[in-house]
């Protein structure tokens, strides 16, 4: 279709920007209309310029979606402030600063109205279950055709739940109690070094000293294994990290 056409596999850098427009497809010896969905107003928020860049002339180019913002971090979609105006936000997860969770958890009980699809490499069980509890209502892993994430855009604007497999995947099994042991965490290496140095009881600033990081940076981690760990603080981060095994 039209503004999937445009674009070399998953998103890739585009022929040609898509053509506005409705109307009917031509197709050799068929004839049919494209279906008609109700105007969508999207925000953007993705830390890749260029993918950025990809999906605002994707997104923009397909009728009835109307790009009102594109940005390349939260604090800039909040300073925007543009969320009355948006109906559903397409959103990173690792976003530098504050992360895409931390912003879904802030903007869902201001903003009810906005419908929420989070598009993100990240698939860890802990990371899909926090962005969804704070108020996502769909999750897609990129990678996926431009066409399946527009439809699934369309779908989450009607009223659905769009997943990529794999991540309704792991809600069935989360529902059934039947949860992947191996993907209880998703902590990165560094993630791991950080938490184990917290357990030996080292402060912010000896993490930072010990791995070579910046305190902001030691913090940053912290933030994601409570996240990831779903912790409200040291102590409980700890303790579901020793119940899982990861320390």
């Amino acid at each position: 279709m039209k503004a999937a056409a445009a674009f070399n596999g998953p998103l890739g850098v585009p022929r040609k920007a898509p053509a506005r427009g409705g109307g009917r497809v031509s197709v050799p010896g068929a004839s049919f209309s494209m279906v008609t969905h109700p105007r969508m107003n999207l925000c953007i928020i993705e830390d890749n310029l260029d993918l950025l860049a990809n999906l605002r002339l994707l997104l923009g180019g397909e009728p009835g979606i109307s790009v009102g913002g594109a940005f390349g971090s939260a604090e800039a979609a909040l300073a925007a402030d543009r969320w009355e105006r948006c109906d559903v936000l397409l959103v990173d997860i690792d976003l530098p600063g504050l992360s895409g969770v931390d912003l879904i958890r802030q903007l869902h009980p201001q903003h009810p109205h906005l419908q929420i699809l989070v598009h993100t490499i990240c698939e860890n069980r802990a990371t899909v279950f926090a962005a969804l509890k704070a108020g996502a209502m769909g999750y897609l892993l990129k990678g996926s055709s431009p066409r399946y994430l527009i439809e699934s855009l369309h779908s989450l604007h009607l009223g659905g739940a769009p997943m990529s497999p794999r991540i309704a995947r792991k809600v069935i099994l989360e529902l059934q109690g039947q949860t992947e042991i191996h993907d209880q965490a998703g902590l990165t290496q560094r993630e791991l070094e950080v938490l184990n140095g917290i357990a030996q009881g080292k402060s912010y600033q000896e993490l930072a000293d010990a791995l070579g990081r910046s305190h902001h940076t030691i913090h940053g981690h912290i933030k994601r294994v409570y996240e990831k760990l779903q912790a409200a603080n040291r102590g409980e981060a700890l303790q579901k990290a020793r119940s899982l095994g990861v320390i």
